[in-house]
């Protein structure tokens, strides 16, 4: 006996996907150095790749758990999640341990790249020698973002 998917899973299906230009809309104030389209395009893509290979940290408290303890990596933050204040340390965690970070526009793409069906609002990229081509060009890109005064 197969069960029926609930009306509202159906719709939110059915409806399209917001274009980048779309999610800018949908920021918060702190959002800045906020990624390209390119950027994020690329910083999603190794998302992907590291997910495959575990190398990715997800959510807050984990976030914050692996930087704490001197972890490296990109630091990718979703640049919609409201309230602010669940993740506004994160970015001055980073700057404090020079990690380099950065936002994207969309926390429900940010989940979609590292395999989840849950919006996630942080993500930590490590390094790893199957996508080292990657990371280092979204280190490069990210490192290269103007950090907010």
């Amino acid at each position: 006996m197969a069960r029926e998917k609930p009306e509202a899973a159906a719709e939110a299906e059915a409806t399209p996907e917001l274009s980048y230009r779309d999610q800018l809309d949908f920021l918060n104030p702190i959002a800045q150095p906020l990624a390209s389209r390119k950027l994020t395009r690329k910083l999603l893509k190794c998302i992907r790749k590291a997910t495959k290979h575990k190398q990715v940290r997800r959510g807050v408290k984990e976030v914050q758990k692996f930087i704490n303890k001197g972890e490296k990596g990109i630091t990718v933050l979703a640049g919609d999640t409201l309230p602010i204040d669940v993740y506004c340390h994160i970015p001055i965690m980073c700057e404090d341990r020079s990690l380099p970070y950065a936002y994207v526009p969309s926390k429900t793409d940010l989940g979609a790249a590292a395999g989840s069906k849950r919006p996630t609002c942080v993500i930590l990229i490590k390094p790893h020698e199957e996508y080292q081509e990657t990371y280092d060009e979204c280190l490069e890109e990210v490192s290269a973002l103007p950090l907010p005064l």
